[in-house]
């Protein structure tokens, strides 16, 4: 059995960026912490700010080993789009000054791997992540969403590896 590894995932938003951290060896995960980075109403570069600092804090609280966050999924708006990959901009300075690494996973793909459908309903990935770490009480949709990106990168790295060492 392979020594858990803490993973933060992140949920990035201009608004609100949720976070999770949890320990996974690929098979077993436990939830240690979640919340969520609001920003204040105010000036966009403000808020990037809060992101970039929000996530200090996080990475500097829990410190984890990898990280791994939600890429940007552009639909009809293109002006949320790019306010979207703005905020994960921040983020991912954070993670970079922190000198970790960073692992990125399209939303599809999140749900895929939990779900079991690329299409799921954000109900069903709170549902699962819920299930899987058996979590009872309150989760938002952000902290549930970030919680999810980082299972999906433990489950992903341990087949990762798996097939590497089969090789």
């Amino acid at each position: 059995m392979r020594t858990p590894t803490r993973v933060l995932g992140i949920d990035p938003g201009s608004r609100v960026t949720g976070y999770g951290v949890i320990e996974s060896d690929g098979v077993h995960s436990r939830h240690l912490h979640s919340g969520c980075i609001r920003t204040a109403a105010g000036d966009f570069p403000q808020r990037l700010g809060e992101i970039y600092s929000g996530i200090c804090a996080v990475l500097d609280a829990w410190r984890p080993a990898e990280v791994a966050i939600e890429q940007v999924f552009v639909a009809r708006n293109a002006a949320s789009a790019l306010k979207l990959g703005h905020a994960r901009g921040a983020a991912i300075s954070a993670i970079v000054m922190h000198e970790l690494p960073v692992f990125e996973y399209t939303p599809a793909a999140i749900k895929q791997g939990l779900v079991g459908n690329g299409r799921a309903e954000k109900e069903q990935v709170q549902h699962m992540v819920r299930v899987i770490l058996g979590l009872q009480g309150t989760l938002t949709l952000d902290q549930s969403d970030a919680i999810a990106v980082a299972l999906c990168h433990a489950h992903s790295e341990a087949t990762r590896r798996q097939i590497g060492a089969s090789q």
